[in-house]
């Protein structure tokens, strides 16, 4: 018997024949090489051709704690494919599913106790507005199920004669559907997810889209008026978020979904009071609000969630990425007790469901990853180093070119200006020269990876492992100082 060996793949031409990248400009490969990673160790990767770069993004925000547990990490996935592969969440439990939500209920602040895992950060965005859509409706069903019908205390079997009554309380109105964003942030690209994004560009080719949503002012304070107290600005957006309550109507809004520190546009960080004014209007109003901790939880800021750091006390959280430091994809939404407290009556329901939500698999490597983080201190970590960080990345700020340097954690953004004297930006030209034309190019080849973008102003994203150290923070300055520096002058 004649065994021939299989043909090895040419990755090269199959990625361009067969690959459909995310957010990618596919044309663009036509005579240029897809970048094929494949390997990875700390903070950096190597590509098929043997170069190493330094990863500055880690991943898409993501890779908490780099890329070296592989092994221990796919030992726990081993032991539970062995045990148990695959079974659902839907009517179903199952260990790793029990313990990863009893340790992120123990992790997360205040009473938020209640975990359901979807399979990544759109997808638990998604959840969040379905979940708060129906909330209303369970609390009022609840009150709902106490209207007794004549005669039905004594066991009569009388006619109903409050039919309409009965119909309309089963019915409240105005129904709650409606969600409040910022602008320019980013939520997902699911339908729902994407309907409370606000990046037009992201949103244009899909809509319409879903029910009413309406986006307020994001911190960013680069641009807002010199003379400007942080007091004043704190105002001007509370008062900005109520106006949007008002038109919109106050009993048909039933989320404000907000990132702790939003990531597109650049890292904008609250002002004091911001987040303590938000509790306190949504409270007001009757409405939940939500924190999208998809990139800022699990260390990023340097805690555990960034909700914490900033004493946001949300009634929903939304995670995904560093929960499993993007070895497994795995997200979910946490809930606080008075948010679930509806759906524990006897025929309460979430009339929602994933397939893979909770996935043993899954659960076994964020608890695995969870472990590693404690036992390897990378929360303190970030806390630890984070001045360092930002003193190391202020150097940039030398540069003509470099604006404005926001952030905190492990996640910061340097936005690009033409006249810093003036904060003028780059035109919609420009940008694409600098950044597309130019900056990705040039990082890259110097063997840097981070984000270059324009939704918003134009800025350089900056979020490396959190395994990162001073020597990491001294190369990826040295790589930016040189690049940053050709692109001034490039510019001029």
């Amino acid at each position: 018997m004649t065994v021939t060996s299989p043909t090895a793949l040419d990755l090269q031409q199959a990625a361009k024949d067969h690959l459909w990248m995310h957010f990618t400009r596919m044309g663009g490969f036509e005579t240029a090489d897809v970048p094929i990673i494949v390997r990875g160790d700390g903070c950096y990767l190597e590509d098929s051709n043997g170069k190493r770069y330094l990863d500055a993004l880690a991943g898409l925000f993501s890779v908490n704690i780099g890329y070296s547990f592989g092994e221990e990490i796919g030992q726990a996935a081993l032991e539970q494919m062995r045990e148990l592969p695959f079974y659902t969440n839907w009517s179903y439990a199952h260990p790793r599913a029990i313990e990863l939500a009893a340790e992120i209920a123990s992790l997360a602040p205040g009473d938020l106790n209640r975990v359901f895992f979807c399979s990544g950060g759109s997808e638990a965005v998604e959840s969040a507005w379905k979940l708060a859509r129906q909330y209303y409706l369970a609390r009022g069903e609840k009150q709902i199920l106490g209207l007794v019908t004549p005669g039905a205390r004594a066991g009569a079997q009388e006619p109903e004669v409050v039919h309409d009554a009965i119909v309309a309380a089963a019915q409240p109105m105005p129904r709650r559907y409606k969600a409040i964003g910022r602008h320019i942030a980013y939520h997902g690209t699911t339908l729902g997810a994407l309907s409370i994004n606000g990046i037009p560009a992201i949103r244009t080719p899909f809509e319409p889209l879903l029910a009413e949503v309406r986006h307020v002012s994001n911190t960013n304070r680069y641009h807002r008026p010199a003379k400007e107290t942080e007091a004043e600005f704190t105002g001007f957006l509370l008062a900005e978020l109520e106006q949007a309550i008002l038109a919109m109507g106050p009993d048909t809004v039933c989320l404000v979904h907000m990132e702790p520190v939003q990531n597109a546009g650049g890292c904008f960080t609250p002002p004091a009071g911001y987040w303590q004014g938000v509790r306190e209007i949504c409270d007001r109003y009757d409405i939940l609000l939500s924190a999208d901790e998809v990139i800022t939880a699990f260390g990023r800021l340097g805690h555990w969630f960034g909700s914490e750091r900033y004493d946001i006390r949300p009634d929903i959280v939304t995670m995904a990425k560093g929960l499993s430091s993007s070895y497994a994809a795995i997200g979910g939404v946490i809930a606080t007790d008075k948010v679930m407290e509806p759906f524990l009556g006897a025929t309460s329901m979430f009339s929602h469901g994933i397939t893979f939500g909770g996935h043993p698999v899954m659960t076994a490597i964020a608890l695995k990853n969870i472990e590693i983080m404690k036992r390897e201190r990378i929360v303190e970590g970030v806390r630890e180093n984070e001045q360092a960080f930002r003193n190391t990345l202020a150097q940039l700020l030398d540069l003509p070119i470099v604006g404005d340097l926001r952030g905190t954690g492990y996640f910061y953004a340097l936005e690009l200006v033409k006249d810093k004297d003036t904060r003028e930006t780059f035109s919609d030209e420009e940008c694409e020269r600098l950044l597309r034309g130019y900056l990705s190019n040039a990082l890259f080849d110097a063997g840097l990876i981070c984000r270059a973008d324009d939704r918003g102003d134009p800025v350089l994203q900056i979020s490396p492992p959190l395994v990162a150290g001073q020597a990491e923070f001294d190369e990826i300055v040295g790589i930016l100082g040189e690049v940053l520096a050709e692109a001034a002058t490039l510019m001029r």
